[in-house]
């Protein structure tokens, strides 16, 4: 339940701050006071967009807080699944900073909207003005519907159903579609993949054919320049080996002379052990050199059937080449196995479709059986409240299965005897609408786990003797639940435990709206003002106590 409000700079409220009490609050008024001002504050705790128009100092910060006792809500299981810190005193509170911009906090832990809406739908429920379009919403009467017929399980089951034939169903679309799309391209991919098989490439198998065929081309000038440089080197007259034999017996000798002809002795050494390794490649090379005219033209012919294969398929290499090859080879692979693949996905999706109308029969059934009583105690509660002659009826259709089930659910309803149950939103007038979502909410109070309901102005349109019921039914609904109510009404405002007052203080440039609690004496004025207007008289009061006493 709601232990304490707080709002600061938000629409004509200055600084609002206000303790309800477990029980039946009361919030009284006169028109423009503020009291819807303050519903809109909560609706932002509720997780409501926030806009920066509604500051009362455009410099300054907004700040609404609400502190709710939340220990006996067994909500610790989503304070975890979101990572949030766990208080029996759960703090939330909205920020909206000039510049617009809004963040949201839960036990001063930074949330999404989305999060604060989901925790908002179950510490309170407000009832306004525009409820009628929601109560008109096929999907909240089914909410109805299941709250009173206790399905949560029935539903859970369904829904989780719904959510696995959905993706095998979107399994078996995707593979159908693959089917066709491969249907269309079999041919041509197992042509493609045997053409490229055909070839028999190797990784790397390019770079070593394109450096055989510039070997091969340029064979006759290769020998004959290798022939030419063996001969400068081993001719037995002139060659460049006999020279350096000859000069090799004149280093010999001087490295006696000292370390520096030694040193320059090793340093030759050297090199005619590196130039006799050179000559000895260089022949074995030369050996080996052949003019091949037939291998010349077969590297050529293969060269050229991997450059076409590459330019048919915009590719730069052989890896890629092989990569295509690869991919072809899976998709002729999955071709051939998508078939079967398909049946058995099939297979599932007709028992998973089976499984869900099972399923969303037994809750259709579940919900139709409660129909009769729902119609019934709603319209007993109408009758207290003055509608005797009111009638409520649920006509059911049945549709596809979706993920609410295989129900369409319309509440049709008619006040007047004799006049055939309509659509909700068709024929309930203010007053009317007023006492049926009343009469919904007094039912459905325990059935959904509200801690908190707020209602506002829900006695429009109703007076006397009904509005006395009324109230009495909201006490009933306080033993058990926190209720707010924001009334007109003085039998309805004076049976509250606690009484709040907003009103208008005109006394600085701009007008602010205030709230403050009521002592006895201030809220037996309160009710006598309600009761005759400014000024009351004698027989006011004390109607007004006879009210409060009563």
């Amino acid at each position: 339940m709601l232990t304490n409000l707080s709002i600061t700079n938000y629409a004509l409220i200055e600084k609002l701050e206000m303790e309800p009490c477990a029980g039946l609050n009361m919030i009284t008024g006169e028109t423009g006071a503020g009291k819807s001002i303050m519903l809109g504050a909560v609706g932002l705790l509720l997780g409501n967009r926030a806009d920066n128009r509604t500051l009362f100092d455009e410099t300054k910060k907004c700040i609404i807080e609400g502190v709710f006792n939340i220990q006996n809500y067994g909500l610790k299981l989503f304070f975890q699944k979101e990572e949030l810190d766990y208080e029996p005193a759960c703090i939330i509170r909205r920020e909206i900073s000039p510049s617009g911009k809004s963040r949201a906090f839960i036990n001063d832990t930074p949330v999404r909207l989305e999060t604060l809406k989901v925790l908002g739908k179950i510490l309170m429920d407000v009832h306004s003005q525009n409820e009628t379009l929601l109560l008109g919403a096929s999907s909240y009467q089914l909410s109805l519907i299941d709250a009173f017929a206790g399905v949560n399980k029935e539903r859970e089951a369904y829904v989780n159903q719904f959510q696995d034939f959905n993706k095998t169903q979107k399994k078996v679309r995707i593979l159908e579609q693959e089917k066709q799309q491969y249907q269309q391209e079999a041919d041509y991919n197992q042509f493609q993949l045997e053409e490229l098989s055909g070839l028999n490439l190797e990784e790397g198998e390019q770079d070593s054919l394109e450096a055989k065929e510039e070997l091969l081309n340029h064979a006759e000038e290769i020998k004959s320049r290798a022939s030419q440089a063996l001969d400068h080197l081993e001719n037995e007259e002139l060659g460049a080996m006999q020279q350096l034999g000859a000069a090799q017996q004149h280093f010999q000798y001087l490295k006696k002379f000292g370390k520096n002809f030694e040193d320059l002795n090793q340093r030759f050494n050297s090199i005619l052990i590196e130039l006799k390794d050179i000559l000895e490649s260089l022949s074995l090379e030369e050996q080996e050199i052949e003019v091949d005219y037939e291998k010349s033209e077969w590297v050529r012919e293969r060269l050229s059937k991997i450059y076409q294969l590459q330019k048919k398929h915009g590719l730069q290499s052989d890896k890629e080449l092989l990569e295509l090859a690869s991919t072809l080879a899976d998709k002729v692979f999955k071709g051939g196995h998508l078939e079967e693949e398909l049946v058995e996905q099939q297979a599932l999706l007709t028992q998973s479709k089976a499984q869900l109308t099972k399923l969303g029969e037994n809750l259709s059934k579940k919900r139709r059986s409660i129909f009769n009583n729902f119609s019934k105690e709603i319209q007993s509660l109408l009758g207290q409240l003055g509608m005797e002659n009111a009638k409520v009826e649920i006509k059911r259709s049945e549709v596809i299965p979706n993920e609410s089930g295989i129900d369409d659910i319309d509440i049709l309803f008619s006040a007047n005897k004799g006049i055939q149950p309509q659509p909700i939103g068709q024929v309930a007038s203010g007053g009317e609408f007023s006492r049926l979502m009343f009469a919904i909410k007094y039912v459905m109070a325990d059935k959904m786990a509200l801690p908190t309901l707020i209602f506002d102005e829900i006695d429009t349109g109703i007076s006397g003797e009904i509005a006395l019921q009324m109230v009495r039914m909201m006490q009933q609904i306080a033993e058990k639940h926190q209720v707010i109510c924001i009334s007109h009404l003085p039998q309805v405002a004076a049976k509250g435990e606690k009484h709040y007052f907003v009103y208008k203080d005109n006394s600085a440039l701009k007008t602010i709206s205030k709230i403050k609690l009521l002592n006895p004496e201030e809220r037996l004025l309160e009710i006598a003002t309600m009761i005759s207007g400014s000024n009351p008289s004698a027989t006011a009061f004390e109607n007004a106590k006879e009210l409060l006493n009563k």
